[in-house]
């Protein structure tokens, strides 16, 4: 048993051992099936605290011959999985977190060659687990792997957590080729390949293309873009959300709409496992992921001067989806050159979210929307734009109040300063500008784009999710009046739609003249009792 080479079980323990505690262990099945296939070489990544390092973990404790772990999966979902043991704590596995590596590669005698570091500690594991067989001084892992394999047969699981870190850190050249031939040595040798069971490495981004790609074309990706069959096994699913919600007393509903919006699959979506965690124990919806990190991040990115990336932007805050082309991105942080670059590498990181059906990314959630609006703050581009954002609240509280001048005014001066760009001919961006300008309703409201009605479809719903407040279902005209709006509102039976709604509601009919360049708003009071 070593740190490295056959772990023993305790940061697996510690994981489990955690007050709100997920079991995410039906990934080993699934781990299984690809255990010596052409499949075995695996590449997971996903946004920051989505739960990579604690998989990592709970991978090790099942395969390591360093530890006993039968008595715990036993009691956990794969336990009920026939043959479940038939793998357990039968591999050398060799887990290695790069990240820390890194770390104290730079601390400890100021070393820079991280992989030199790696090699000297991970041979003197090789030769207390193998003392039997000879390692030569200088030997590379890979070495000491076929050489224990060629000697006694044995295969090994190789885990390498935050594989990425030195392409995110941008290191030295020569450190970063070391680290190239480090993994050329482990994934490209073809005598090797029969010794390793399995490769599992995880990071932020997919492989990285160009230079790292040919090293590691042998890895299947599985990420925030394309999870396939890991879409709800890594992250929490919203029957893992409900469970928690109901066993520890919080709104599953206001959960969602803090840490929800990571469509990983056709029918599979996922939240931040940090987030909900801290929720759940604190019993308070806050931003929690994004306090892990700093938003320059995403500042620098939005900040780049590509075709089209404001005016999407600006459609995304409010609500709205926007086309992304995910397949272009080389997963470089250098080599990003234009809009759906910026976005992919968002998608990657968790600060956007991707549909793969529509092929369109999203602000996921209220969280990370107020990231965004954090971001954008600082930058001179979006002055405006936070201007409408800081003006949403009174806009709010003058249709609330039925301030019919107000409301037109606060439209007109959200049409003139964020959506110049955007033309009003086109019925979405109508509704983007609409939104936008209400972007303050989404502490309040769940706001629904084209909600059925008993004939046709409401342009925007507002569904309260606080008590004491008004619902509201807002109509949009062209060229018209709002009574022409209003009247639409009633045309279309939405009170057969809100039948089970009781308390004031709101009709707001909106009209925009596009020679006067004015709008008009009248607004209407329905109580349903």
């Amino acid at each position: 048993m070593g740190i490295y080479l056959n772990p023993n079980a305790e940061a697996f323990k510690m994981d489990k051992n955690t007050d709100i505690y997920v079991d995410k262990s039906l990934v080993l099945t699934e781990l299984n099936k690809l255990l010596g296939t052409r499949q075995n070489f695996v590449c997971m990544s996903r946004a920051r605290r989505f739960g990579k390092s604690m998989t990592g973990n709970m991978i090790s404790a099942y395969y390591s011959k360093g530890c006993d772990t039968r008595e715990i999966f036993s009691k956990m979902k794969i336990g009920d999985v026939p043959g479940y043991e038939d793998n357990m704590n039968k591999f050398n596995v060799i887990k290695l977190d790069l990240n820390g590596w890194y770390q104290r590669s730079l601390i400890e005698e100021n070393r820079t060659d991280v992989v030199k570091y790696i090699q000297e500690e991970v041979l003197e594991e090789f030769r207390e687990a193998f003392p039997t067989i000879e390692f030569k001084q200088g030997t590379s892992i890979a070495t000491n792997i076929q050489k224990v394999y060629g000697k006694i047969g044995e295969k090994f699981i190789i885990i390498i957590d935050e594989y990425d870190v030195l392409v995110r850190e941008r290191v030295a050249e020569n450190v970063f080729d070391s680290y190239l031939q480090f993994l050329n040595s482990l994934f490209k040798d073809t005598t090797l390949r029969p010794a390793i069971a399995l490769a599992y490495i995880t990071g932020i981004l997919p492989i990285v293309r160009d230079k790292m790609q040919s090293k590691l074309n042998e890895f299947t990706e599985y990420s925030m873009v394309d999870a396939q069959q890991f879409a709800g096994l890594i992250g929490f699913t919203h029957e893992e959300v409900e469970d928690l919600c109901n066993t520890h007393g919080i709104d599953k509903e206001e959960c969602s709409r803090w840490y929800d919006g990571y469509k990983l699959s056709e029918s599979v979506g996922v939240f931040n496992p940090l987030s909900v965690v801290n929720a759940v124990r604190r019993k308070e919806f806050g931003s929690y992921w994004s306090a892990t990190s700093t938003f320059e991040v995403l500042k620098d990115y939005i900040s780049m001067n590509f075709d089209g990336i404001r005016e999407d932007i600006i459609r995304m805050m409010s609500g709205t989806p926007v086309p992304v082309k995910v397949k272009d991105f080389r997963n470089k942080l250098d080599d990003i050159t234009n809009k759906d670059n910026v976005f992919t590498y968002l998608i990657h990181l968790g600060y956007l979210s991707y549909d793969r059906k529509t092929k369109t990314c999203k602000i996921p959630n209220e969280e990370v929307r107020e990231e965004w609006v954090s971001a954008i703050d600082y930058d001179d581009n979006y002055v405006k734009v936070i201007e409408i954002v800081n003006a949403s609240r009174k806009l709010l509280d003058d249709t609330i109040n039925g301030n019919e001048d107000a409301v037109a005014k606060a439209l007109d001066a959200a049409h003139t300063e964020v959506t110049s760009n955007l033309t009003y001919n086109d019925e979405h961006c109508f509704q983007s500008a609409i939104c936008l300008a209400y972007f303050y309703a989404n502490t309040r409201y769940t706001l629904v784009k084209e909600l059925p009605t008993g004939k046709g479809y409401a342009d925007l719903a507002l569904i309260p999710f606080l008590p004491n407040i008004p619902a509201m279902v807002i109509e949009l005209k062209h060229n018209k009046s709002p009574e022409t709006a209003l009247q639409q509102i009633k045309d279309k039976q939405y009170d057969e739609v809100l039948k089970h709604y009781r308390g004031d509601m709101l009709f707001v009919g909106i009209n925009y003249d596009e020679k006067t360049k004015k709008h008009e708003c009248k607004i209407e009071q329905i109580v349903f009792r």
